[in-house]
């Protein structure tokens, strides 16, 4: 019996050489899938030393520089999927590494013909211990599976390109990624939310969550302190607007209308009331929440009023 699924390839996306542990386990984590990969390719953005060294560690391994002049996960992760020819796309990142039977897992529900792409769980590693104010609640602002998603397997309304699969037809009709809209640097806008969104539209296809299919994601020690957490959620709420702007309709902020409306105020709920119950500790991670809020709320109105300034000034120009 053949170890190779036919049907799917996977695309690796790196771009810094610090990245070289965990970027070996993330690639050998694929190679041990089972059945394997019909293909890998290892995308690097702008970083010819490391693409080099790539090819030198895993010469059976395809590895591509991102084709695209504009740094970015997104382009970069295009330029890998556009090689592929087989009828599934697998993402796994850089620094995350996969489970026994995780791309089993990513791609069983392709099985049903309304799926058009699948996300798997991912559980954050600490560097250290976790700090006892992180909420599981935000676990997202770690890339992380957070509290409020479906405990078991069913439809979502996006999920998450570090654990994503996908249909290849689906996923050319609609271009791929933004590759003006993600992540750069310490920039973040959720380049996987929109391509969801837009897939969803052009097919009339459903998104699935798997959870089965999982991966570990690291979390560095400098990620663990309050102003990291604070700038994450700051540009969560930039990105969120920005999506809202690109994606016109009720379902572009659907799920986030339900988690602050639903889950985050029953957690801060249960924290504010733990000490009555003699858990005092749980107040930090209310607290981390209502703070988290804030900081989301004010990259939220940055955005808004920069985006009214820019449309003024196009206005003005016209």
């Amino acid at each position: 019996m053949s170890t190779v699924d036919p049907e799917v390839g996977v695309v690796v996306p790196c771009h810094h050489d610090r990245q070289w542990p965990l970027l070996r386990r993330s690639i050998e984590s694929v190679l041990a899938q089972r059945p394997a990969p019909a293909r890998l390719i290892v995308a690097v953005d702008h970083n010819e030393p490391l693409r080099a060294r790539l090819e030198d560690a895993y010469p059976h391994v395809t590895v591509i520089a991102n084709r695209y002049p504009r740094r970015g996960v997104s382009g970069n992760r295009n330029s890998g999927a556009r090689l592929l020819d087989t009828p599934l796309i697998a993402l796994l990142d850089g620094d995350a590494a996969a489970e026994p039977g995780w791309l089993a897992a990513l791609t069983a529900p392709f099985a049903d013909p309304s799926v058009c792409g699948v996300g798997g769980a991912i559980t954050p590693v600490w560097a250290g211990p976790r700090p006892r104010w992180v909420p599981d609640e935000f676990l997202w602002a770690w890339g992380g599976a957070y509290a409020g998603l479906p405990t078991t397997a069913g439809p979502v309304r996006n999920v998450w390109s570090a654990s994503m699969a996908v249909r290849t037809e689906a996923f050319r009709a609609v271009g791929g990624f933004r590759v003006d809209f993600g992540k750069v640097g310490n920039l973040s806008r959720p380049e996987d939310t929109d391509l969801c969104l837009r897939l969803s539209r052009a097919t009339g296809g459903i998104w699935w969550y798997a959870p089965d299919a999982r991966v570990r994601h690291p979390v560095d020690a400098d990620k663990t302190l309050l102003r990291y957490f604070l700038g994450r959620c700051y540009q969560e709420g930039r990105g969120k607007i920005a999506l809202a702007r690109l994606n016109r309709g009720p379902a572009s902020l659907s799920s986030e209308r339900g988690y602050l409306l639903g889950t985050v105020p029953r957690a801060i709920l249960r924290g504010a009331t733990a000490p009555l119950r003699g858990n005092a500790a749980a107040l930090l991670p209310a607290a981390a929440m209502l703070a988290g809020v804030g900081a989301a709320g004010c990259g939220a109105l940055v955005e808004l009023t920069g985006g009214r300034r820019a449309s003024a000034a196009r206005g003005g120009r016209r």
